[in-house]
């Protein structure tokens, strides 16, 4: 058990000062861009449009549960179905959280490499769902009723970016990245070093393999990373950890069941090649094409649980101050995202696929911009919308799906 905290507390300690950085990178995106921005240049079914998503994609600290509805809301206003397809294979996939998160373990060139495969990768979805998927929709860019929600000021958007990046981001990702630890300290402890070499003799079977078991799961892009470093520990193939990489957090059961509802079985078979496609070409490309030196796990994390040198007291602060804000959130956690209760009537829907503060925003945005809704109490725990007012239960079921949640019957 020791052995087991030991190496949780190395990992921690290698992670945390990258990924506080993150998460103030992540706040000042979301303070001082405008989600506007993010809608109006991605009309066209064109390698513009798409190009595009792809960029704006990239650099957003959304996990996949978050980018569903954001991409689906991006559709509803205008952007081409090509867009949303590259924005949704992009964003998920990295972050700017989960860049310095990957360069802290698996070094700069594996952090370098990570967007720039998530954004090929968008690119090919969006081109093929150019030439396979035509957009036939009328998707006219209206006028926007989904705009950042901002303070005045200079200094009420920095304390917006404070409060994004520490509080909401660490409550949206926290508890998968906390999965996501966990695991890779079981991981160094229970397998033995050198268990999955073998593995490596046939590398394409490997990332075949590490596809079938990542690609259902719901896997945060921050979160995976000190589960890859932990395999590549075991002799798991640089390559095969960039498809645990890729594939993990871009998909998973219920954001494949969203796409297949709102844009398709066709659209839903793009993305997933492009995906599947990107992540096994630049595993090859990794372990084949590039110098093995690039790809090696951090050494601090190596020496893991038996190292005997005092770890860096930056980074020991870095990692308190990382576990009190990750303790603090799960405390605010339901306090945040519960409305007052009121006294009029109340009716339950039952909602599947909301996961994270940023869908239960989502989801209060959408149903409290029906006429007749009084108020909107979301139990994140229960996955459950409570609505007063006087909306017909049609109206709500039909924002529900739309936002890209889907209503289960009870």
């Amino acid at each position: 058990m020791m052995e087991f905290i030991l190496a949780l507390w190395n990992i921690v300690c290698e992670m945390s000062p990258y990924l506080l950085l993150g998460f103030l990178i992540a706040g000042i995106l979301h303070a001082f861009i405008p989600q506007q921005v993010y809608h109006r240049y991605l009309a066209g079914q064109n390698m513009r449009s798409v190009t595009l998503a792809a960029l704006f994609g990239v650099p957003l600290p959304l996990c996949s549960c978050g980018v569903i509805p954001t991409a689906m809301s991006m559709r509803r206003e205008g952007a081409s179905k090509a867009a949303t397809v590259s924005f949704l294979i992009a964003t998920p996939q990295t972050g700017v959280d989960s860049i310095v998160a990957t360069a802290s373990l698996l070094g700069t060139p594996f952090a370098l490499l990570r967007p720039i495969a998530a954004f090929i990768t968008a690119l090919v979805g969006g081109g093929l769902t150019i030439a396979f998927d035509n957009d036939k929709e009328n998707t006219n860019p209206a006028n926007s009723h989904t705009s950042a929600t901002m303070s005045n000021g200079f200094l009420g958007r920095c304390i917006e970016a404070l409060r994004y990046g520490f509080v909401d981001m660490i409550q949206n990702i926290g508890k998968w990245l906390v999965i996501g630890l966990l695991i890779a300290g079981a991981i160094t402890v229970l397998i033995p070093d050198g268990f999955l070499t073998s593995l490596n003799e046939y590398p394409l079977l490997n990332m075949l393999l590490v596809l079938a078991i990542a690609a259902p799961m719901y896997l945060c892009a921050t979160g995976s990373v000190p589960i890859a470093a932990a395999l590549m520990l075991k002799g798991l193939s640089p390559g095969a950890a960039l498809v645990l990489l890729m594939a993990g957090p871009a998909t998973n059961m219920a954001a494949m069941m969203v796409i297949n509802k709102v844009l398709g079985k066709r659209t839903l078979a793009v993305y997933l090649l492009s995906i599947i496609l990107g992540a096994i070409s630049f595993g090859l490309v990794i372990d084949y094409l590039l110098p093995s030196e690039w790809f090696t796990v951090t050494q601090g994390l190596h020496l893991g649980c038996h190292a005997h040198e005092a770890m860096p007291w930056w980074k020991v602060a870095s990692s308190i101050v990382f576990c009190l804000m990750l303790i603090t959130a799960f405390v605010l956690r339901k306090k945040h995202i519960e409305q007052p209760k009121t006294e009029s009537m109340e009716k339950a829907y039952k909602i599947k696929g909301m996961m994270c503060n940023h869908c239960a925003g989502n989801v209060q945005k959408a149903l409290g911009a029906i006429n007749g809704v009084e108020s909107v109490r979301i139990e994140l725990a229960e996955g459950k919308a409570y609505v007063t007012g006087s909306a017909e239960p049609a109206e709500i079921i039909k924002a529900i799906e739309e936002a890209g949640y889907e209503y289960v019957a009870e």
